[in-house]
This record gives C-alpha cells, structure tokens and sequence, in this order.
C-alpha cells in the first residue's frame, strides 16, 4: 500500500459533492466528522497548470471528480470507514482541452432500493456498468401495481359485481324469451298459412281462453303459477323503485317472493274466494261493495302478516326481529293496498 495519504477537508478543490440526497446527510455529517487521527499527512502536490480549471463553471455538478496531478506515482486512497459504500469508477474526460484522467465516486445506499441512485450518467451496478432504467422501470413498477386482481384491471369486488349483473341478466332475457315464445306461438298448432297480423291479431284472445281453459282443468295448479309469476316480478319492480340497476336485483330476495307466492298465495286465493261466495250467497247489488271490504281488510290483513311473517322464517331472522318488522310493516302495507285493489275488485 501507498505511503501517501491525504486528508479529506472540505477545502479539498478536486472534491465536489452535488446532487446529495437527504436521506444521506447523515452519512456526509459522519464522513466529514472522521478526525485527523484517521489518515495520514499528504505532502502537498506543486501546482498544477489546469488547477484553475477544476474551478471552472464548465465542469459538470453532478459529477464528483478527484482530479490528479502530474504526479502519478502518488496515488490518492481514502482510508477510513462510514456508514455508505462508494463504487469508484475510473473515467476519461472528452473535453479536447482537460485530457486529464480521474475517478467518478457514486454514493450507493448500505440497503438495497427499488431503483438504484444513479448519478452522473452511471448506474448504481457493483459491476460499473451503465444503466438504461428510468422511466422504463416506473411504468413496469407501476403497471405491476396496478395489475392487482384480475388481468383486464378489475378488482375482485368489480368482478363479483359483474357476474351477478351477468347471471341476472340471463335469468331476466331467459323467463322473458321463453314467455313471449310461448304468447306468440299459442296458434303454433293450426297457424299454417297465416300471415304474420293474423298470428298478432288473434294471439291475446286465444291466450286467454287457454288460461280460462286452465283454470276450469287444474285450477290450483293455474293460480300458482299465475301468483309465483307476479310476485316475482313484483319483486324485481320493488328493487328497481327501491333505487337498484335493472340488473343488480337480489336474486334470494325475489326467489324468496316467488316462492311464497307459489306456494301460499295461489292455492290460499282460491280456497279464499270460495269461502268469500259462500260467505256473500247474494245476488243484490251491495254485495259487491261488501266482498271488497271484506277483502281489503280481514283478507289482506292475514294474508300481510303470513306474507310478512314467513318472509322472516326463509332470512333465519328471530322471532322479535320477525315481529317488529311486522308491526312496523302492518298499517302502511294495508293503507297502500287500498290505492289500487278495490278498483281493480270493482
């Protein structure tokens, strides 16, 4: 090892510091707080004729450069230990007029970083060799963030949301396709040679002499269907006024609405209105007055409150939820009724 040694002052001219983060200030404080105990005197070199030009504002600030005198046997070593490691890296300059040889000093951080320091062109590599990462290396970083979930960019919540619009969506475009399929081709059997207008025209009419024809057959049976059918739409109509995208419906909460209508409405309906006839066995002009009282205000008070009460039983609520919830629902739920049934009853 050299015999020569210098002392690292901050009156050292071929030194410049630029461009110093700060999150290495620390270390600088540390480098310049190293005592003189700790490297030994450096004769002092003879002037040099370019020793103007270190201070020249041409020089580049970004660079840190040690520049070396004529003497070249006097090799320049820093001795000492601080808390960040510098690669140097012997360079040339291109300038025609300081040919004069020297070494770049690039401060790396003890912990490696996503993206390494670079400074004066080089890049933070224990090889030395030049690095082409910048923005190249952001957008990677970046796009690699904001890949998280599925491959199109969507989250998971996104994609769940999606699927239940797709899966409503087709049950919605199936009922609907098989229901007007089996409206318009009502005829289907006897329609050879028709035209087009008169399949429209007489499809409502023999629509609704097979609904009468089903009704005097199966007629239970008929009213099921008839009363599964409306509560379900009913259902899904309540959803969208209740603010919900045409395809963003509950689809447990109309199935449950379906099912009770199904199963209870239809086949109570039609063992209520015989009890209703045999109740009313009248022929005078009051009586129909009275079956529609009758109907708006026992009739739909039992059928809101089993109505009501089972809807609770299929959400596995408690008895005192299901409760309140009925005595919350009871009055408004009969009040509403009246706006519409009795002239439809009428």
């Amino acid at each position: 090892m050299a015999q020569n040694w210098f002392v690292l002052t901050q009156k050292f001219s071929g030194f410049v510091i630029a461009g110093t983060r700060p999150a290495t200030a620390m270390a600088a404080t540390a480098a310049a707080s190293i005592t003189s105990q700790s490297f030994l005197s450096l004769s002092k070199p003879k002037p040099n004729k370019l020793s103007s030009f270190s201070k020249s504002p041409l020089l580049p600030p970004t660079s840190k450069i040690f520049s070396k005198s004529n003497y070249r046997k006097q090799s320049l070593q820093l001795v000492g230990s601080v808390a960040n490691e510098f690669d140097v890296i012997p360079v040339q300059s291109d300038d025609r007029v300081d040919q004069q040889d020297g070494v770049v000093c690039i401060e790396r951080e003890a912990e490696a970083t996503e993206v390494d320091q670079v400074v004066g062109g080089f890049g933070g590599e224990a090889s030395g060799r030049l690095s082409f990462e910048g923005a190249a290396g952001f957008s990677s970083a970046a796009s690699a963030v904001g890949g998280t979930g599925s491959g199109d960019g969507r989250s998971p919540e996104e994609m769940e949301k999606f699927i239940d619009r797709a899966i409503n969506a087709a049950i919605v475009l199936a009922a609907g396709s098989f229901a007007i399929t089996k409206l318009l081709t009502i005829d289907s059997d006897y329609w050879h040679g028709w035209t087009l207008f008169e399949i429209l025209r007489y499809a409502p009419q023999h629509n609704w002499s097979a609904y009468e024809d089903a009704l005097k057959t199966n007629p239970v049976l008929a009213k099921m269907v008839i009363s599964g059918v409306v509560y379900s739409v009913g259902d899904w109509i309540a959803q969208c006024y209740e603010g919900k995208p045409l395809f963003e419906f509950d689809r447990a909460r109309m199935f449950r609405s379906g099912l009770l209508g199904f199963t209870l409405h239809g086949s109570l309906s039609h063992f209520y209105y015989q009890f209703c006839e045999a109740l009313f066995p009248f022929d005078d002009w009051w009586v129909v007055p009275a079956k529609v009282v009758f109907d708006q205000t026992a009739w739909s008070a039992i059928w809101n409150s089993i109505y009501f009460t089972l809807l609770g039983v299929l959400r596995l609520e408690s008895p005192i939820n299901i409760l309140s919830e009925l005595k919350a629902t009871f009055w408004p739920m009969l009040t509403a009724g009246w706006k519409l049934w009795p002239f439809a009853h009428l």
